[in-house]
């Protein structure tokens, strides 16, 4: 783990993961952008998701993960966050089976049950990776997968920018961000008896930049990244 403060060029005021995503509900839905994950879990062809019975969504925010989740068939999916109010969000989307407030790395879920894990734009904020990890390999069954989506640790870097969001004044705020790369993924994930089995890169293109303007400079950099791992 890197701390972002080498990297920061932005000097945004800095606030804790459950206080930013309570204020960022209001404006999270129309800010956070398909291309950023949901692109990339499109993208992955070693996972079955039809065949899914049972998902647990670890940082499952207002549940746009878990729309897309049910959308590919998963049968069953329950769903943990920190953030009260984002569990709301997601509560009113009726899709999850079951809602609790957690930590990832602590979910209180059930060991050994779960075709499937996703945790998905959440390991930015986490300054250790293991404890999430080996959270995500005891609720899978042998054979399962735990998909992690990403901000990429280059973009991170190269852009200076942490995860961050605009309050109704117009201040941006940044939500506590670190720096992990891509070695520190593989070595928490086989430390918890994870295999990859697939990993995909999005990269700055036509569509970012029609998104984002501003991130014309950063065009063919990679700015997230999925890994799918599977237990046994």
């Amino acid at each position: 783990m890197l701390e972002f403060a080498h990297f920061d060029r932005r000097r945004y005021p800095t606030v804790s993961v459950r206080e930013g995503y309570r204020d960022w509900l209001r404006s999270y839905e129309s800010t956070v952008e398909d291309e950023m994950d949901l692109v990339l879990l499109a993208a992955l062809e070693s996972v079955p998701w039809p065949a899914v019975k049972r998902a647990a969504d670890l940082g499952c925010g207002t549940g746009r993960t878990g729309a897309w989740l049910r959308a590919r068939g998963v049968a069953q999916l329950d769903g943990i966050d920190l953030t009260p109010e984002m569990l709301d969000a997601a509560r009113a989307r009726q899709i999850y089976d079951r809602l609790a407030q957690a930590d990832v790395a602590a979910t209180g879920l059930d060991a050994g049950v779960y075709d499937l894990a996703t945790t998905c734009l959440v390991e930015e904020h986490l300054r250790d990776l293991g404890p999430l990890y080996r959270e995500a390999s005891r609720l899978l069954r042998p054979g399962g997968h735990y998909v992690l989506v990403g901000y990429h640790p280059h973009f991170i870097m190269t852009a200076g920018m942490p995860t961050h969001f605009d309050r109704p004044t117009g201040e941006s705020v940044a939500i506590e961000t670190y720096v992990h790369l891509i070695s520190d993924h593989v070595a928490a994930a086989r430390a918890a008896g994870l295999t990859l089995v697939e990993m995909r890169e999005r990269l700055v293109d036509d569509r970012w930049i029609a998104l984002k303007p501003r991130w014309a400079p950063y065009r063919h950099h990679p700015v997230s990244f999925t890994m799918a791992w599977r237990k046994g």
